[in-house]
C-alpha cells in the first residue's frame, strides 16, 4: 500500500560454485521464507549467488553461466509469483553469442521486469572475462521505484547519481565484497549524498580461496544505518520509508538552513567529470578475453 514501508530481506548465503541447479532451489526456498516468516516484498541476493563468482578461465565462466530464458530463471519466477514477492539475484550470464556478463536480474510475480549488467569491472574472479554492461536504469514497481549496480559500481559515485536522478526510491548493491574496509562508510554515503534508500547484500563463505565477510548494509536517504549484517548466513531484514527518497528538499531551518542535493547541482561546472579522457588501462576486461 502506499504510503507503508517496503519490509525488504538480503539474504547473505555461501552459494556453490557452478551449480545453478542448486543454487535456485536455495533461492527459491529462501523466496518462500522470506514471505512467510517476515513479511519480505523486496528478497536480494548477493552477486553471482546463482552461479559462483571466482572463475579461472572464460570458458569455465561460459559454461557454469545461466540464459536469461533458463530453467533457473522460470523457477524463481515461480517462486515469486506464489510468494506474492519481488526478488534482486545476481548470476553469470551467458547471451546468445556466447559472451558471459556479471548480471542481476530483477523477478517479480509476473516474471522478468529487467536486467542489469555491471558497468564496472576489474581484475577480480569472472570480472577478467565478462563483458560490460552499457545502461543504468531504474524500474518503477508496484512495491516503488528500484535502480541495480553490482559490486564494484558501488565505487563509483557517479553510480549511485545517476540512478537517483532517473527516480530511484532504492539503490540495489549485489556485492562479493572480499573485504569489508570502508564499505560501511561507502554505503552511508552514497545514501546519504544522492537522498536515497540503498541496499548492499554481501555473501558469505569461501570459494576457491576467496573469503566472503558478509558485513550486509542498508541505510537510509539521511545516510543512517538502518540493518548490518554478520559475517555468516543470515537473513537482514529492514524497512524502508521509499517515499523519504523522493522529499529531497531538507529543511533544519525555515529560511535559515535547507538544502536540497538535487535541485542545488551545477551540472554545468560538471564537465571534466564526462569530458575528462580515461587514462591509464582499465583492471576490468573490456573486450571479453578467450
Amino acid at each position: 500500500m502506499p504510503g507503508e514501508p517496503l519490509i525488504a530481506c538480503g539474504v547473505q548465503f555461501d552459494c556453490k560454485l557452478a551449480d545453478a541447479a542448486g543454487n535456485t532451489e536455495f533461492v527459491c526456498g529462501e523466496l518462500a521464507d522470506a514471505s512467510t516468516l517476515h513479511g519480505s516484498r523486496l528478497v536480494v541476493f548477493p552477486e553471482a549467488a546463482l552461479t559462483g563468482y571466482v572463475f579461472e578461465t572464460a570458458r569455465e565462466a561460459a559454461d557454469a553461466a545461466i540464459t536469461a530464458d533458463g530453467p533457473e530463471l522460470r523457477a524463481i519466477a515461480r517462486a515469486c509469483r506464489a510468494a506474492s514477492t519481488w526478488t534482486v539475484v545476481g548470476t553469470v550470464e551467458r547471451d546468445e553469442g556466447g559472451r558471459v556478463f556479471n548480471a542481476a536480474f530483477l523477478i517479480g510475480p509476473t516474471g522478468i521486469e529487467g536486467r542489469y549488467r555491471k558497468i564496472h569491472t576489474l581484475c577480480l574472479g569472472v570480472d577478467r572475462f565478462a563483458g560490460r554492461g552499457d545502461e543504468f536504469r531504474v524500474w518503477d514497481l508496484p512495491i516503488g521505484r528500484i535502480g541495480l549496480n553490482i559490486c564494484y559500481d558501488g565505487t563509483f559515485p557517479e553510480s549511485a547519481r545517476t540512478l537517483k536522478l532517473l527516480g530511484a526510491q532504492l539503490i540495489v548493491l549485489p556485492t562479493n565484497w572480499p573485504m569489508l574496509h570502508m564499505k560501511r562508510e561507502q554505503t552511508q554515503m552514497r545514501a546519504y549524498e544522492n537522498h536515497v534508500n540503498y541496499f548492499a547484500v554481501n555473501r558469505v563463505g569461501e570459494e576457491r580461496g576467496t573469503v566472503f565477510p558478509g558485513g550486509s548494509l542498508a541505510a537510509g536517504p539521511r545516510g543512517e544505518l538502518l540493518a548490518e549484517g554478520g559475517s555468516g548466513p543470515e537473513r537482514v531484514v529492514v524497512r524502508f520509508d521509499m517515499g523519504a527518497s523522493d522529499r529531497n528538499r531538507v529543511v533544519l531551518a525555515p529560511g535559515d538552513y535547507e538544502f536540497d542535493y538535487v535541485a542545488d547541482r551545477r551540472p554545468d561546472t560538471y564537465r571534466p567529470v564526462t569530458d575528462q579522457p580515461q587514462s591509464g588501462e582499465p583492471t576490468g576486461s573490456v573486450e571479453p578475453k578467450a
